[in-house]
């Protein structure tokens, strides 16, 4: 029996457990070696936008038993330093892989492990954590890597030599070394069907090998005149391609190979010899695939983004040629194995699905998941609940960035620009919109009409969009319509839309302002800076001829107040016009020191930030018209864009020089700066004061940082520009699960300071404190009996006929059981001894209440006690005092009185105590003399309270009036 339990012990231990979250965390790959000087306040979040780059994806099919929907598809992409996996059925994001420290070159999986290629080392994941890993131990990068069985297969990035591991085995180790002949640069592997232990190499002067792994011989050279002529054409040999493509085929011996010069050959590896040869224009071969669903179709993608189709049965004729199918290069190609489904992947940072109906039919694209293809370069945040984001990028397009769920994120459409550029064989980029420079919506009317205001790169219009709709909007505004026949046309500098929704404004390069509404399109109203101002001519030192044109002033900003009351515009000189909303007319211009190049308005406080050439931000208060504060960011770097948060409590402004610094506008200081590795082009602070949101140069993606103080209370000090610490950028995954906790737990320990003010008990004798317990804490008391009269059943409860089983628990808020308090109330017999007893015992009140009596510093003790009781068990303690504690009680109330503490507390006891006793007062010598001194007391102190009160009524009023 002993050994038996001994063995179920055992088996219990075996069963698997939950994993225990390691104390010890891996830090990310990209983060500083040294630790910030300062707190940081915005922690890296997540990236949003980034779906795959010039790294080939890899697709994973997996059938499962009984499935009525079909295989499910998997497709691995590259990231740039991490790996993503997607569904294919809704191209739903299933897994991130954490970020590596040097750039993946490769990506391939074997059922649930991902292997990926990654400088030296070859990373195996599984669920998106890192297992194991193999090294180069020649330490040089690895470009390619393919799994052939129980083996791993990489080629180094020189392609002189191929690596191979056992991967089967817990050890892993290097098993096997090939280095390749001098003249012959490895690119890419392939493992023919059906062939033991056999893989072709192909290399960029055109050759290909064909190598036994096992025996580690070369059993067969392919050149590149055999690749890619025919054998009664060897006189018309050309100069070596690179093979930049390699598949198999579903016929056995036969592959496609891809040339760099276009050339397309599928070729008969038994018998040597090339059966087909295909040419593709504009660009060399990047990808080729073969249909597997019984059509002998052959799918190839160029370099200039075109994907065409192969009829092999009729000799490589030419099915379909979809022009521009990726804005870039297509770095993938692959058929879904027995369906009619072929998925693409591009440089533009897009991977599509193109469904053929029919063999012969067009394509038609299915399904995509696509972000900008060029880095954007100008972000806003739409509405007020900081879950959606605007961003304009070199592409040339407008995205609509969801910051909750990436699904629901898209490209805001331009009209049938595919039809338009098939009709007139232009590429599809070249008829977008030019690139947006200015940005501005309002959410008001959103569900009426358009929206959004952009102004385009050298354009004279302005075009409105509807986010509800998705598409560009129904109006654009010409500013050149209204202008005089003789006065030039200046360009679109600069867009606003107004609070309520009705009005679009733009700003021109000549110094006109106009004004249309958004539901009609018709133009309503026009301003005009007018001439340079007399102090400008003078800091400018402005020849003659300069001055004739100093009327021509560009607008470099515009914003309209919260009541549709002024229209504020900057101009390229350094000035900050006023405007009257409705009469148009300038009502104040305001002089800066440099000139102003952008400019933002907070609404809702009233502050305008205006950024100048000289490196400052000045605060311009819009009721006062006056500068109230001035900002310098530094002496490197010119300022890019700036972003209030909602409280308008902060400004965060990011430089040239990569940093991104946040300063505390109420005392002017730098409370906050850290330096990413490349510069942010534009920032944008959520209206939910959660998330800063941060483009840059050199990536496609949209960052995202989380507000720290949202999470914890941060004590900010003021810091100089020697205190930068340097940040990573986030990744696609976040940061992992572990730093990010990490972070959080950190929140209270970095950013308290030493001295921490703590608020006494009392701030001066002379004033009247209060208990700061909530209000209805009083007011309860006073109507006690009115609640519980209002609460009283109108009939008592009934006993249920069959009553379920339950365990009795005890009143409050954790849930506890009462199985032991019921045994013991039935095992106590009560007698009249105890019941004596129990009568002549005092409560904690009367306790209290008499060591008050004798000293009076256990007062405090006394209020503490009755603050910490409900307001029914403080009317049941005064219903309880006796004469002696009645009395005792009406000393510690004046003795509070006079101590100018808690004095709504003392008023709701006075009036209970009154209306429960009045009776034995009145009838009791002593108790009167108590009580009229108390009343003096009272009187005393309530007129103090009433003076303070007026007093303080008074000094607002008159703060009031004078502003």
């Amino acid at each position: 029996m002993a050994a038996r339990n001994n063995e179920d012990a055992e088996m219990i231990e075996a069963r698997p457990r939950k994993r225990i979250r390691s104390s010890t965390k891996r830090k990310r790959a990209t983060s500083p070696t040294h630790l910030p000087r300062v707190p940081i306040l915005f922690a890296p979040f997540r990236a949003l936008g980034l779906i795959t780059n010039h790294i080939p994806f890899y697709i994973q099919t997996r059938s499962y038993k009984d499935a009525t929907e079909g295989p499910r598809i998997h497709i691995l992409t590259c990231l740039g330093r991490s790996w993503a996996l997607w569904e294919g059925g809704k191209m739903g994001l299933l897994f991130v892989g954490p970020e590596v420290q040097d750039p993946i070159s490769c990506l391939v999986m074997d059922g649930d492990a991902v292997w990926a290629a990654s400088g030296v080392h070859v990373i195996k994941y599984v669920r998106g954590k890192e297992v194991s890993r193999v090294s180069n131990p020649l330490q040089t990068p690895l470009a390619f890597v393919i799994l052939f069985g129980t083996q791993l297969l990489a080629l180094t990035e020189d392609g002189a030599r191929m690596l191979i591991w056992e991967v089967s085995t817990n050890e892993q180790a290097l098993s096997t070394t090939i280095q390749f002949d001098i003249g012959f640069t490895a690119t890419s592997i392939l493992h023919p069907a059906t062939y033991l232990n056999k893989v072709l190499v192909a290399s960029k002067e055109g050759d290909m090998q064909l190598w036994n792994i096992r025996t580690q011989t070369c059993i067969h050279k392919f050149s590149n005149s055999q690749l890619r002529t025919l054998p009664s054409q060897q006189h018309m040999n050309s100069l070596s391609s690179p093979i930049t493509a390699l598949t198999q085929s579903p016929a056995i011996d036969v592959v496609g190979v891809g040339f760099m010069s276009g050339e397309i050959s599928v070729y008969d590896v038994r018998a040597d010899e090339r059966l087909m040869r295909m040419y593709m224009d504009n660009g060399g071969i990047k990808a080729l695939s073969f249909r597997s669903d019984g059509h002998p179709i052959l799918a190839s993608a160029s370099s200039s983004g075109h994907i065409a189709l192969w009829d092999l049965d009729s000799g490589g004729r030419l099915l379909h040629l979809i022009r521009g199918a990726h804005d870039g290069a297509v770095s993938a190609l692959e058929w879904v194995p027995g369906q009619p489904v072929l998925i693409s992947s591009g440089e533009d940072n897009s991977v599509k699905q193109w469904l053929y109906e029919s063999p012969t039919a067009v394509p038609r694209l299915l399904k995509f998941r696509s972000g900008h293809h060029a880095p954007p370069h100008l972000i806003r945040f739409y509405g007020e609940d900081g879950k959606q984001l605007l961003s304009a990028s070199a592409d040339r397009t407008l995205r609509y960035i969801s910051v909750v769920r990436d699904s629901r994120s898209y490209e805001m459409s331009q009209g049938s620009l595919a039809r338009k550029a098939t009709t007139l064989s232009k590429p599809l980029t070249s008829l977008k919109f030019p690139p947006i420079t200015s940005i501005s919506c309002s959410s008001t009317r959103s569900k009426d009409w358009d929206d959004v205001l952009t102004a385009h790169a050298d354009e004279m219009c302005v075009r409105s969009w509807t986010v509800l709709n998705k598409r560009v909007g129904k109006h654009t505004f010409n500013s050149a319509e209204s202008s005089k026949r003789k006065s030039p046309s200046g360009v679109v500098k600069c867009v606003c839309v107004t609070a309520c929704g009705n009005f679009g404004l733009a700003g021109s390069s000549t110094g006109e302002i106009h004004m249309w509404n958004m539901q009609s399109g018709l133009k309503r109203k026009s301003f005009k800076v007018g001439p340079c101002p007399q102090a400008v001519i003078d800091r400018l030192e402005l020849s003659s001829m300069t001055k004739s044109k100093a009327s021509q002033r560009s607008i470099t900003g515009l914003a309209s107040d919260a009541l549709n009351r002024a229209v504020i515009a900057t101009t390229s000189d350094g000035t900050v016009n006023f405007f009257d909303f409705h009469t148009c007319t300038l009502d104040q211009v305001m002089v800066l020191p440099t000139p102003a190049s952008s400019m933002m308005l907070q609404r809702d406080s009233g502050l305008l930030a205006v950024v100048c050439d000289d490196m400052v931000v000045r605060i311009i208060d819009i009721e006062t018209r006056r500068v109230v504060r001035e900002l310098a960011c530094g002496v490197h770097g010119r300022i890019l864009d700036i972003a209030f948060s909602s409280d308008s409590r902060w400004i965060v402004v990011t430089s040239l020089d990569s940093v991104i610094r946040t300063f505390d506008i109420p005392t002017g200081q730098l409370i906050n700066a850290f330096r990413t590795p490349s510069v942010a082009t534009s920032i944008a602070f959520s209206p939910t004061n959660d998330f800063l949101a941060t483009t840059h140069v050199d990536s496609v993606g949209i960052f995202l940082w989380a507000n720290r103080s949202q999470y914890s209370e941060v004590a900010f000090r003021a810091i100089s520009e020697d205190d930068i610490a340097e940040v990573a950028l986030p990744s696609m995954q976040g940061s992992e699960e572990d730093e990010a906790l990490e972070a959080l737990e950190k929140l209270g320990v970095e950013d308290k300071p030493a001295d921490v003010f703590s608020t006494p008990s009392q701030l001066d004798g002379d004033l009247v404190t209060l208990t700061l317990l909530p209000r209805a804490r009083w007011q309860t008391l006073l109507n006690l009996e009115v609640i519980q009269q209002r609460n009283k059943p109108k009939e008592p409860p009934k006993k249920p006929e069959h009553a379920p089983f339950f365990l009795p628990t005890l009143p409050g808020v954790e849930h506890r059981f009462a199985i032991e308090e019921k045994k013991q109330e039935t095992q106590d017999k009560h007698t009249r001894r105890l019941d004596k007893i129990a009568a002549n015992s005092q409560s904690t009140l009367q306790k209290l209440l008499v060591e008050s009596d004798k000293n009076s510093s256990s007062n405090d003790a006394l209020f503490d006690y009755i603050k910490s009781l409900s307001p029914a068990a403080i009317d049941l303690e005064l219903r309880l005092l006796a004469f002696n504690s009645l009395k005792q009680f009406l000393r510690a109330i004046k003795r509070r009185l006079q101590s100018h503490l808690d004095f709504e507390a003392v008023q709701a006891l006075q009036n209970v105590v009154l209306r429960i006793h009045a009776d034995v007062i009145i009838e009791n010598e002593d108790l009167r003399t108590e009580l009229e001194e108390l009343v003096k007391v009272q009187k005393k102190e309530s007129g103090r309270v009433l003076d303070l009160l007026a007093s303080s009524l008074g000094t607002l009023g008159f703060v009031r009036d004078i502003q």
